[in-house]
């Protein structure tokens, strides 16, 4: 881990690293409560298990929304300015969540949260993979990916500590705090040097980008990121956001439930920490290769354990190889286009993989409502995964060590 401590010594790159890591982390802290916060509500308003996957759904409809948008954008108008915009937007929606008076405005101000979420994940990776250097860029953009879970956890303890006394309005309350942090990160921060070179240029039409995106030469990339976006988020979205109900579900009591999905997330942490290692040092298709077919392994191990133990090594697997693996995923991605192009072509593929957080979590609660097993639903993910990972080992290409165009 020496070779991650020497990206923290260049004090330009470790400020960076860590501002954005920081709104990575409020994103992360929304999204994982809005798991918890199902839970909740599925108890207090009644809801079953199709408007518990509804309202899952119309969060990722936001941000498949979002993605698009602020990729095109940030192409367009910068990388920081529209970081800025879509961390408010979310940070405000989400607190504006606590004030829902019912299932239909929840579901609004939970497409618009998403909306700013999914903006700002993509444009994030891309302005840090543009200021690092190129043997440092995979290991800086996966540790940035390790903030998330650090949200995570932070949702975990939020869900255990807060809801079962105070209540979901309070813990979405907290989802508010970002968007005093959006201040504080308009004067931390600055566009990637690259981008600000091509600022000099004429700006490359929105129609030509898109082209670009689909052209010969990044077609084949193109094709292998929007299969391994698709893949990873609907298997993740469909086990994580469904995991503290799963445990319900299992028979374990709420508080019970979020105090095992805890002791998992904490598991995310060492998965990012030997992503980032392994990724400068075998290379981005060694990382999600391997990552992945042990996150498809894990999926079915949890799916089909009945024990207490088993349960909860399946689940710290699950964790530790998923997130391992999204690390290398965001890496990966703004290195297969050119600058110009950089954050419309991350931002399609990120959009299009957020379709996959859109079916999930409406299937799984469908599928569950109409009594399918858990372990059948989780062999589903097993497939999704397997195909994600074959995406990379036949249509990708490596790209560790190489600079940036």
């Amino acid at each position: 881990m020496l070779n991650n401590m020497s990206l923290l010594q260049n004090p330009k790159q470790r400020k960076l690293l860590f501002s954005a890591g920081l709104s990575w982390m409020f994103d992360a802290m929304d999204v994982g409560m809005i798991s918890f916060v199902v839970a909740a509500l599925a108890k207090e308003w009644g809801l079953g298990p199709e408007k518990i996957g509804y309202l899952t759904s119309i969060n990722s409809i936001g941000m498949a929304v979002g993605a698009a948008a602020a990729g095109i954008l940030a192409d367009r108008f910068g990388r920081k300015s529209v970081l800025l915009w879509t961390l408010l937007i979310f940070s405000l929606a989400s607190g504006l969540s606590a004030f829902a008076a019912g299932y239909a405005m929840l579901c609004v101000l939970r497409f618009i949260a998403g909306f700013g979420l999914g903006g700002e994940l993509p444009v994030a990776s891309t302005l840090v993979s543009e200021s690092m250097p190129a043997k440092e860029r995979g290991r800086a953009v996966v540790l940035l990916e390790s903030f998330w879970a650090v949200g995570w956890i932070v949702s975990a303890l939020i869900a255990y500590f807060v809801i079962p006394d105070y209540g979901w309005r309070v813990a979405f309350a907290i989802g508010a705090v970002p968007a005093l942090y959006a201040l504080y990160l308009r004067r931390a921060i600055d566009d990637s040097p690259r981008f600000a070179e091509i600022q000099k240029k004429a700006p490359v039409p929105l129609r030509s980008r898109i082209a670009t995106v689909w052209s010969g030469e990044y077609r084949r990339s193109t094709i292998m990121l929007w299969i391994l976006w698709f893949t990873v988020v609907f298997s993740y979205y469909g086990m994580f956001l469904w995991l503290p109900t799963v445990m319900v579900i299992k028979g374990f009591s709420l508080v019970r439930s979020f105090e095992y999905v805890l002791i998992m997330t904490l598991a995310q942490l060492p998965g990012y920490f030997t992503a980032a290692y392994f990724i400068e040092k075998f290379g981005r298709k060694f990382v999600l290769v391997i990552y992945l077919l042990l996150t498809a392994v894990s999926a079915a191990w949890f799916g089909n354990s009945n024990t207490e133990g088993m349960l909860m090594a399946a689940g710290i697997c699950l964790s530790f190889f998923n997130l391992g693996a999204w690390g290398g995923m965001y890496a990966y991605t703004p290195e297969l286009y050119p600058t110009a192009i950089r954050s419309t072509g991350a931002g399609l593929a990120t959009s299009f993989g957020r379709i996959g957080g859109i079916i999930a979590p409406t299937l799984v609660g469908v599928m569950v409502g109409n009594e399918v097993g858990i372990g059948s639903i989780f062999m589903i993910f097993f497939g999704t995964i397997i195909i994600g990972a074959l995406a990379v080992l036949f249509l990708g290409k490596e790209t560790k060590g190489m600079e940036l165009s």
